[in-house]
């Protein structure tokens, strides 16, 4: 992973509704840091700052360095709040991450070959059922995306979860709950519109054919 993330924290201790209310007033967010075997922590995050890190895809699926004083903590996004109407972050739930314990992360799916796949050639469209899938891995095999290559994929056919090529020591969650769950992820499908088009192009030369016969 090329990005590098670094949340310069800083320690919370007045909690509860009006308390966040009064920190964002101030530019910053309220947030919490949990999990290996530790106590959470309450803390603030630069509100523009951390806006700005959220541009970024990578940030959702890579290992964050989170600065809270002299100390620092290795954690993964695990919950984002956004206000449902304005541009404002709401709070957020950090995962601290442990070298020798797996983690369970949304990683972007990137799709790729998609002008040159043998079904858009003969005239379908790309269809994506899922732009990102569960994985858990160990976090130095946190990929930062994963790539769907549709440079094969022809007219009417579909790419299951199970034919992704995923980095090695990285495993696809909805997989290992056994049989029924291997779900479509993308395919190529003839324009609904251009389907109907074809059917009455069709019948249209039926009938002129039929006319000509009786003549």
């Amino acid at each position: 992973m090329s990005d590098n993330f670094v949340l310069e924290a800083e320690p919370r201790t007045d909690l509860g509704k009006g308390a966040s209310r009064r920190l964002r007033r101030t530019g910053m967010v309220p947030a919490v840091i949990y999990g290996a075997g530790k106590d959470p922590v309450s803390i603030s995050l630069k509100h523009n700052e951390l806006w700005h890190s959220l541009e970024n895809e990578a940030f959702y699926s890579h290992i964050l360095t989170v600065k809270l004083g002299k100390k620092e903590e290795q954690a993964i996004l695990k919950d984002l709040q956004r206000h449902p109407s304005k541009p404002v972050l709401m709070h957020m739930d950090l995962q601290r991450v442990s070298a020798n314990e797996k983690i369970r992360v949304h990683a972007p799916l990137h799709f790729m070959n998609e002008e040159t796949a043998p079904g858009v050639k003969a005239g379908g469209l790309v269809s994506h059922s899922q732009t990102e899938i569960e994985i858990t891995c160990l976090p130095k095999d946190l990929p930062e995306y994963i790539e769907v290559d549709l440079g094969a994929l022809e007219l009417d056919a579909s790419i299951h979860l199970s034919e992704i090529s995923l980095p090695a020591g990285v495993e696809a969650v909805e997989l290992t709950h056994g049989e029924g769950h291997d779900p479509s992820i993308v395919s190529i499908h003839m324009a609904r519109g251009a389907k109907d088009t074809d059917v009455e192009e069709g019948e249209a030369a039926e009938g002129e054919a039929t006319e000509g016969g009786e003549e």
